[in-house]
């Protein structure tokens, strides 16, 4: 009975149980078994079994499922998402499921993927920047976005795609049709790309345009500023923001200093930017401290000044400070001695260098080599170039270019001419002709063989698909116009224009001076009239026809000419006032000459060496021995750095005083 009971029990379990699975049960579509099997196994990590999974039934819709279920766990997104592309050839992601893992990595703040991604989207799938800004923007949910994503776009179609304008337009889209201000920190990246791209005139409209809009600037903002000033050598209005820095409560970091300093050191005040260093502390109030590249901007400046004794001493600073020098630091310095002619001294700190367990790179090696040549030591330098190759330095296009110039420069030109034709066979050679511009200059000034040499450097030009440049038309025009070769200047100057080259102020000035010298001045002061109508003209132009005037004794067209200089007053400079003391002191009038110096130190023109020597060679046969040491006492103190030829030959006899070397 008891078993009866059970079993008719469980008879009407199950009728029921049918009858409830018969109403609810609904068979899972294959897309619903295909993601659960692949979030299970992508999980677990089993990528083989999940490769095998992937090879069929594979849509945009699952793989969409799929990245949004695994929006927490970028990795297994990302992971997933990498295999989809790498493995499954037939399979192309659609733009939405792409912005969708973007969206993942900017929320999970793996900002490198995503710009892996965009850059994918924009340079291999073929997608623009604006189409991908649709997709990013109709695929955005809070669940799994943040706005960064707009910034980064904004990054990428700058830095990645190198381009400001896409950028740009991003920005603008999202301001103007969306209503969405992208951050300050994307504005700050597509400024510093502007800076980067040398597009400074375009930086500062979009510079003011941004503060228009209301934007907020941040110390990157006000870095970028200060970037732009000193890049532009107007240190003191990059100073001024410093301090509005300071005002506004912005304070700098390391960067802002290393600019200024920097900055200083390029316009060659380096002892502000010692001040300013000294000053880091407590105009930061004590969050910043000088770092290497602090070190390494003022070492420079004060190697390029010639003030080793400065730089050396700021070196061990460094040192104190637990800052270790690094390959930059000791290459500056060598750099520095060997500009002073100190060979010992620069070959000490490499040996320092390698002590301490650096090993020179083809910068400082490119260096030596370079002053080695400079200075016509040229066993020395060969000696290093097979040194580098010994060590496994490798060459690069600075080290060929200063070969081939050093081999030139003492006279070792079939060597040159040779080394040039074993680059050019290993493909070694780039295609803007620098080395070949090199040949062509050295050349010329060779002797009477250069021009068949000539030839022979430019066959190889055109052998190799190229053809010669504006310098390399340039250099043969102007070396022609001084051997007073104007028929074959003009010839060269020909050809220029039937290649499509457009000559520049350079070239016309090398003619102008060739019908100066060897036809007539008149001829060349026709061609500067041309000139000056097609608003090609410079102080150079004019410099070099009030020469020709000087030199042909034509006083009253000189003098002419001088007003018509003074009267626009951008068309004189020491050039011209030294051709006019010249030629004023060749008629032995010394005191009109010395006029003409206080005239050009009112016009805020310093007197140069070349100036010096002019009027001491011309006014020691006309003036007393103490007339003569009171001009020369006059110039030094209106800041003129002797001649040191002049100096020795002249006024130190005068004055009881050995040679000295100035």
């Amino acid at each position: 009975m008891f078993l009866k009971l059970f079993s008719t029990k469980r008879s009407h379990l199950f009728a029921r149980r049918s009858i409830h699975l018969g109403k609810h049960f609904k068979y899972p579509n294959p897309e619903d078994i295909a993601f659960s099997s692949i979030s299970l196994h992508l999980r677990h990590r089993k990528w083989n079994l999940l490769d095998k999974l992937l090879s069929s039934n594979l849509t945009n819709s699952l793989v969409k499922c799929i990245l949004i279920e695994f929006r927490r766990s970028p990795e297994l997104a990302l992971g997933f998402y990498n295999r989809v592309v790498g493995e499954q050839k037939s399979f192309s992601p659609s733009l939405d499921n792409v912005c969708i893992l973007i969206h993942v990595m900017i929320s999970c703040k793996r900002y490198d993927d995503a710009l892996d991604l965009m850059s994918n989207l924009m340079q291999t799938m073929g997608y623009s920047h604006l189409e991908v800004l649709e997709g990013l923007w109709n695929s955005y949910d809070a669940e799994i976005s943040c706005p960064d994503v707009f910034d980064a776009l904004v990054r990428a179609a700058s830095t990645l795609l190198g381009d400001t304008g896409c950028a740009y337009q991003v920005i603008m889209k999202l301001r103007m049709e969306k209503d969405f201000d992208v951050s300050i920190h994307a504005w700050n990246n597509f400024l510093n790309c502007l800076i980067r791209s040398n597009e400074m005139n375009r930086f500062w409209r979009k510079y003011e345009e941004m503060i228009g809009y209301g934007y907020v600037e941040n110390v990157y903002t006000m870095n970028l500023v200060i970037h732009a000033l000193c890049k532009e050598m107007l240190l003191y209005e990059a100073l001024s923001v410093f301090y509005r820095m300071l005002k506004g409560g912005i304070y700098p970091n390391v960067v802002t200093f290393n600019m200024i300093i920097d900055g200083a050191c390029k316009t060659g005040d380096v002892d502000l930017g010692l001040k300013l260093f000294r000053k880091m502390g407590m105009l930061s109030r004590g969050f910043v401290m000088p770092n290497l590249i602090t070190f390494n901007c003022l070492i420079n400046g004060y190697c390029k000044l010639g003030d080793m004794n400065t730089a050396e001493s700021l070196g061990d600073e460094m040192k104190k400070m637990g800052i270790k020098p690094n390959l930059r630091t000791y290459g500056t310095l060598v750099d520095g001695y060997l500009r002073k002619g100190c060979t010992d001294e620069a070959f000490r700190l490499c040996s320092h260098m390698v002590d301490k367990g650096l090993i020179p790179n083809n910068v400082i090696y490119n260096s030596i080599i370079h002053w080695l040549y400079f200075g016509g030591d040229s066993t020395t330098a060969s000696s290093l170039l097979s040194h580098m190759i010994k060590t496994n330095v490798c060459f690069d296009k600075f080290t060929n270019a200063i070969l081939v110039k050093g081999l030139c420069r003492n006279g070792f030109l079939n060597e040159a001419l040779g080394y040039h034709e074993w680059l050019a066979g290993k493909n070694l050679v780039d295609k803007d002709l620098f080395l070949e511009n090199i040949l062509v200059y050295y050349l010329f000034r060779s002797g009477n063989e250069s021009v068949s040499k000539v030839k022979q450097v430019l066959n190889d030009i055109v052998d190799r698909g190229l053809t010669p440049n504006t310098v390399t038309y340039g250099t043969m025009i102007d070396a022609f116009s001084k051997q007073g070769s104007i028929s074959n200047a003009v010839h060269v100057y020909d050809d220029m224009i039937k290649m499509g080259k457009r000559p520049n102020l350079v070239i016309y000035n090398s003619v102008v001076d060739g019908l100066s010298k060897n036809v007539s001045v008149d001829v060349a002061k026709i061609m500067v009239d041309e000139l000056k109508k097609l608003s090609l003209l410079d102080v150079v132009t004019v410099n070099i026809l009030l020469n020709g005037y000087c030199a042909n004794w034509k006083v009253k067209e000189a003098l002419s000419l001088f007003l018509q200089m003074q009267e626009d007053g951008k068309l004189v400079n020491e050039v011209t006032y030294n051709i006019l003391i010249n030629f004023v002191c060749k008629f032995g009038s010394i005191q009109e000459a010395r006029e003409l110096m206080e005239m050009m130190v009112t016009q805020g023109l310093t007197p140069d060496s070349i100036t010096y020597t002019i009027l001491l060679t011309h006014a020691c046969k006309k003036i007393s021995s103490e007339e003569l040491i009171e001009l020369h006492d006059n110039l030094v103190v209106k800041g003129v750095i002797p001649d040191s030829q002049t100096y020795n030959t002249i006024v130190a006899p005068l004055i009881g005083k050995d040679r000295v070397d100035l």
